[in-house]
Formats: structure tokens, C-alpha cells, sequence
């Protein structure tokens, strides 16, 4: 299936399921949202990475306009729906402001594996803990599907969009699994470090090697 949708091209990633709330300030987007909001329509959030956009994105919707200003800038309340492939940029849309994009929906699997999903999550809590991060979540672990707990894993911005380029639940979370992985240990070492910096030039109670 392929249609037309008005585009938003920013540098986030959105997850499917993911609330985002943005404030609307450039007369294109406020024309964008407008409209969609008054036709109840959603529109579309092209990855951009190195000031370029990317080939997927995400289908979003307005959730809510919480606020307008007198200068018709506005915040809103959105959420994702689904991952698109951009097919073609219309760069110039007949009497719009904005742009927009012909895509497609590639398939999504959403079958994942529980106990997978376990060890991923208890990975991400190990990571807030050695981080000092507090950012709890709010169903039990196997309630949870990857797009979830993403954002909480410490990806970059170029590893959310290859997260985002699956479109397998399971491949998806055993790549959170590798991530995490290879995450923990230098973290770990990180925070060795600190205690190692911070234990520099003080007094320590060290008993002395005995030579053999």
C-alpha cells in the first residue's frame, strides 16, 4: 500500500506507540498541523541525520493541541503509529507551505520472545542504576515490547534509526541485547574510574604487600 502523507522531517527518531510533544513555531508546520488536525489526519516524521532525510520515518497523530499562542505558534501532543519508507519527496505540495512524500508500510513482526524481554529490561535498570538515572517503567517487563524501552537504552541517534530499520520484534530486541552488552562494561569502567579519580591525593588505607 502506497499513499501520499505531509511530512515533518526532524532529527528524533519516533518509536511506534511513543508519545512526542513539540512546539509548532514555522508558518509551514503551523499550516501542517492545522490542517491535519482539523481534517483528523496523521502526518509523517522523516528521519533527518546529517542534514540529511533519511529513507524511514513514522507515521504520527495529533493526540492534542494543548496550547496556542497569539503568534499561532502552538504545542502539541502527538503519537507514533507506524514506520513508513519515504518512496519519493514532493518537495513543492499545489498551495501548501509544506512538503510531503509518497511511502509505503514495510511489514512488522510482532512476535517477540518474553524472556528476552526480561533481560533486556533488566539490563536497561542496571544501566539507569550505574548511570543515577531514575526513569521506571510502567508495566511489567513482559508487557513490554522493544519500541518501549528504546530511548532508555543509550542509543545514538544513528543506532535509533538502524533500531527503527527492523522490522522484527525478535530482531529487535536481541539487537537491545547486543547494544546493552557492549554498553555495560564500559559504563562500568567509567564508574571505576570516577572512584579512581576521586580516591586520588586522599588518604587510604592500603595494607602492604609482603615480598615472598
Amino acid at each position: 500500500m502506497t499513499n501520499f502523507i505531509p511530512i515533518f522531517p526532524l532529527s528524533v527518531v519516533v518509536y511506534p506507540g511513543e508519545n512526542l510533544n513539540l512546539h509548532i513555531f514555522e508558518p509551514r508546520y503551523k499550516q501542517l498541523i492545522g490542517e491535519c488536525h482539523e481534517q483528523k489526519k496523521p502526518f509523517g516524521v522523516p528521519v533527518v541525520i546529517h542534514n540529511k532525510v533519511k529513507e524511514l520515518g513514522t507515521l504520527v497523530n495529533i493526540e492534542e493541541i494543548s496550547k496556542v499562542y497569539e503568534s499561532g505558534e502552538m504545542d502539541i501532543k502527538t503519537r507514533g503509529e507506524k514506520v513508513f519508507r519515504v518512496l519519493e519527496i514532493i518537495k513543492e505540495v499545489p498551495d501548501k507551505l509544506y512538503s510531503g512524500a509518497i511511502v509505503n508500510y514495510p511489514p512488522n513482526t510482532e512476535q517477540g520472545k518474553d524472556a528476552l524481554m526480561e533481560k533486556v529490561v533488566a539490563a536497561i535498570k542496571e544501566l539507569h542504576k550505574m548511570l543515577k538515572v531514575n526513569k521506571p517503567f510502567h508495566k511489567e517487563a513482559h508487557m513490554l515490547r522493544s519500541y518501549d524501552v528504546a530511548h532508555h537504552a543509550g542509543l545514538t541517534l544513528e543506532e535509533e534509526y538502524e533500531f527503527l530499520s527492523l522490522h522484527s520484534e525478535l530482531h529487535r530486541q536481541e539487537y537491545l541485547k547486543r547494544h546493552l552488552a557492549k554498553v555495560l562494561p564500559v559504563v562500568a569502567e567509567m564508574e571505576s574510574l570516577k572512584d579512581r579519580i576521586r580516591l586520588n591525593g586522599h588518604f587510604r588505607n592500603l595494607s602492604g604487600f609482603n615480598i615472598p
